[in-house]
C-alpha cells in the first residue's frame, strides 16, 4: 500500500526554480506555462526581493532560515576565512550555523524529503530523506541521507547528475543537451520519492534554469549586444521554461491535491553588457599597489599578482557583484588605514566606484552597500562594500591585465546574463482562493511562511514575516 494513502494534513511542496525570471514566467511565457498559470489563477503570487548579494549563496539559506546573510555570515560561494589575504573557505552546508524550514519540521514531527537544495553538501542528518546539491562533487562521495538511501538513487537513476560541467562554453550544443540530460534524470528521482517516500514537506531545487540563462541569454534577448535574429538557440530558454512547467505539473499531480505547492526562486536575471575591472580600477586609482604590474593584454588573475601589501589600501574580489576589502591597520597583517580612518575612507571609496562610468564615459546606475548598514548582524569576515555595478548588467571582474577599467568579455568564460535582484514565487493553497499578485515580500518570507502553512510555530529570531493569501 503507497503510503499517499495516509495523507497528512498540512503538507507543503516546493518547486524552486533557481534564478527564475518574473518577467519570463509572469509575462513574456505564462501563456506557454499552462501548470504555472494555474496555480497563479487561484493563488498568490509576485516578485520577491532576493538577499543581498543576490546569488545561489547564500540566497537559499537566506530564505529557507529567515537570516540575512549577515547573520549566516556567508557573502558569497566563497569567503575570508579570517583577515589574512589569501585564506578562503567553501560556503557548504557547513557553514549553516541555524535551522532551516525541514529541521523545524522534523522538531516537530514531520517528514521532509529535501534534493538539491543549495548548501546541503555534505549532507547532514534529516527527518526524512536528503539528496545534497550542485556543490556535491560527485556520486563516489556520500551525497544522500541516509546513506544507504544512496543505493537506492543510484539505482532509480544511475546517471544522476547534480549540475552540468562547464556552463561556460561556446559549445551551446553540447550544454544544451547536459542541461535537458541534468533536468530528466533529477525528475525521475524527484518523480519516485514524491509517490515512494513518506513526506510532510518535499523540496528540490532546479539549477538547470540558471544555467541555461548565463550559458543562452545572448540567443534570446534582443537587447544583449550579440543577439542574432534567428539563430539555432533562439527558442533555448522559453522551450526549457515549458519542460519544467509541464514538469512542475506531473509533480503536483504525484502530490495529491490536497498538498499547498511554492513555485518559488532566489533571484532573477538580466542581460549582462560588460564587466568593470575593479581590481584593475584600484591599482590605476591608486588604491591598489602591484610590485610588477601585468602587461596590458596578460589577463592575470588576482591571486597570482605580487601586491605590496604595506602599500595598498583595497583590493576585490570579482562576481557577479563585488566585494570591496579595505587593509585595515590592526585587522589585517600589513594594514595601512588607521582604524580611526576607516569609515572615511569607507565612504570616499565607495562615492568613487558608484561614480566609475560605463565603456563610453556614460554614467551607470551603481549601487555600493555597507554589510552593517544592510544586515542585522555581520558575522565572519564581511567584506567592507558590496557593489551592484551598473544596476548588474555589468559584473565585477578581479582579474587584471585589461588595459583599461572594463571589459566585453568574462573572465572566467562565456556568460551572457548577469543576477537580477528580484526573483520569484507562485503560491496556491488547496481549496483556498489566493490573494492573487502582491508586492513588497522579500525571500526571507519563504520560510516563516512555510512554517505558517505547516502548523508549525514560527521563531522569533526569524526576519521574514507571513506571507498572507
Amino acid at each position: 500500500m503507497s503510503w499517499l494513502r495516509r495523507k497528512k494534513k498540512n503538507r507543503i511542496l516546493v518547486l524552486g526554480w533557481d534564478c527564475a525570471s518574473p518577467k519570463l514566467a509572469f509575462d513574456h511565457f505564462k501563456a506557454d506555462m499552462p501548470v504555472l498559470s494555474s496555480l497563479m489563477s487561484q493563488g498568490t503570487w509576485g516578485e520577491l526581493e532576493s538577499s543581498i548579494p543576490c546569488i545561489t549563496v547564500p540566497a537559499w539559506a537566506s530564505m529557507l532560515s529567515s537570516r540575512d546573510p549577515g547573520v549566516l555570515g556567508i557573502y558569497g560561494f566563497r569567503n575570508r576565512a579570517d583577515h589574512s589575504y589569501s585564506q578562503m573557505t567553501t560556503a557548504n552546508s557547513a557553514s549553516i550555523k541555524v535551522k532551516r524550514v525541514w529541521d523545524y519540521a522534523g522538531e516537530a514531527g514531520r517528514q521532509s524529503v529535501v534534493i538539491g537544495v543549495p548548501q546541503t553538501y555534505p549532507v547532514r542528518p534529516i527527518s526524512g530523506h536528503m539528496v545534497s546539491c550542485f556543490l556535491t562533487p560527485g556520486t563516489e562521495n556520500a551525497f544522500t541521507y541516509p546513506a544507504i538511501f544512496k543505493q537506492e538513487v543510484l539505482k532509480v537513476a544511475p546517471n544522476y547528475a547534480f549540475d552540468v560541467k562547464d556552463f561556460r562554453t561556446m559549445d551551446k550544443a553540447r550544454l544544451l543537451q547536459q542541461i535537458i540530460d541534468m533536468t530528466e534524470i533529477q525528475f525521475k528521482l524527484l518523480r519516485y520519492c514524491i509517490t515512494e517516500k513518506p513526506w510532510d514537506f518535499f523540496m528540490h531545487v532546479n539549477m538547470g534554469v540558471d544555467r541555461i540563462h548565463h550559458g543562452f541569454w545572448r540567443y534570446h534577448d534582443p537587447e544583449h549586444r550579440l543577439y542574432e535574429r534567428g539563430n539555432p538557440f533562439e527558442s533555448a530558454i522559453f522551450d526549457y521554461y515549458r519542460m519544467v512547467d509541464g514538469m512542475a505539473g506531473q509533480l503536483i499531480e504525484a502530490a495529491g491535491d490536497d498538498v499547498t505547492v511554492l513555485v518559488v526562486s532566489d533571484h532573477g536575471i538580466t542581460r549582462m553588457d560588460g564587466g568593470i575591472c575593479v581590481n584593475e580600477w584600484l591599482w590605476r586609482n591608486g588604491w591598489l599597489s602591484l610590485r610588477t604590474p601585468p602587461p596590458d593584454g596578460k589577463i592575470t588573475p588576482f591571486e597570482n599578482l605580487d601586491v605590496d601589501w604595506s602599500r595598498t589600501k583595497a583590493w576585490a574580489s570579482g562576481g557577479y557583484y563585488g566585494r570591496i576589502f579595505l587593509n585595515v591597520e590592526g585587522r589585517e597583517p600589513q594594514g595601512m588605514i588607521p582604524a580611526s580612518h576607516y569609515q572615511q575612507v569607507r565612504d570616499e571609496l565607495a562615492l568613487a566606484l558608484a561614480a566609475i562610468p560605463g565603456a563610453d564615459g556614460e554614467s551607470l546606475n551603481t549601487t555600493v552597500f555597507k554589510p552593517d548598514a544592510i544586515y542585522e548582524q555581520v558575522r565572519g569576515v564581511a567584506p567592507d562594500l558590496l557593489v551592484y555595478f551598473g544596476d548588474l548588467h555589468w559584473r565585477a571582474v578581479g582579474s587584471l591585465g585589461h588595459g583599461r577599467h572594463y571589459t566585453l568579455e568574462n573572465d572566467t568564460g562565456p556568460d551572457d546574463a548577469n543576477h537580477a535582484r528580484r526573483g520569484m514565487f507562485v503560491l496556491h493553497e488547496p481549496g483556498r482562493r489566493g490573494a492573487g499578485r502582491v508586492t513588497g515580500h522579500q525571500l526571507m518570507d519563504i520560510a516563516p511562511t512555510l512554517l505558517d502553512r505547516m502548523g508549525i510555530a514560527i521563531p522569533s529570531e526569524m526576519q521574514g514575516k507571513v506571507i498572507k493569501g
